[in-house]
């Protein structure tokens, strides 16, 4: 059995991928609509994170064996093309923005593997309404500082460093085909 601690190391683990992201989303924001825009981010993080490990738990092993063949190129493609338009959109002066089909798709990207654990809890017998919980509510917590904390970063060193949010998302989707591969 999975002890309430390991659910929590888990449950940050899986939140490191949107805190990062949401730094990157921080990055690329001006100051306008601050607490809205990491409001929406969070909050779609979140129901993401906590909703694919239900998914998983209810899939089965062979809906995950087809789903795992392709997740790390899904979770590769749309962080590296939401990475370069940051990284576009900054030598033009314009920002990627928080509309909700890139934070959709930024939520897909970053909730997959929470899919896989999901899938590992309902083989451990582990049920599932607590972890779900623990893990979108982690992800909100560290998505909505994590934007915070970029928009702060973009007020002290200026608009170029989008760039660097881009590059960050781009690494992260490397990360994630590499360690599929």
């Amino acid at each position: 059995m999975i002890a309430l601690f390991e659910i929590f190391l888990i449950s940050i683990g899986l939140a490191l991928d949107a805190f990062a992201v949401s730094i990157a989303g921080g990055i690329s924001q001006g100051s306008e609509n601050r607490i809205s825009n990491a409001l929406k981010m969070a909050l779609s993080f979140g129901f993401f994170q906590a909703f694919m490990p239900v998914i998983g738990w209810y899939a089965g092993i062979n809906l995950i064996e087809l789903i795992s063949e392709f997740d790390h190129w899904v979770a590769f493609s749309l962080l590296v093309a939401v990475g370069l338009k940051m990284i576009y959109e900054s030598s033009d002066g314009k920002m990627i923005g928080t509309t909700l089909l890139t934070i959709f798709l930024l939520s897909i990207a970053t909730s997959i593997d929470a899919l896989a654990v999901g899938l590992s809890f309902g083989v451990l017998g582990v049920e599932i309404l607590l972890p779900a919980l623990l893990i979108g509510s982690i992800t909100f917590l560290m998505s909505f500082s994590g934007f915070i904390a970029g928009d702060e970063l973009s007020e002290i060193l200026g608009k170029k460093v989008e760039v660097a949010g881009g590059i960050v998302l781009i690494v992260i989707g490397v990360r994630i085909l590499l360690e599929h591969l």
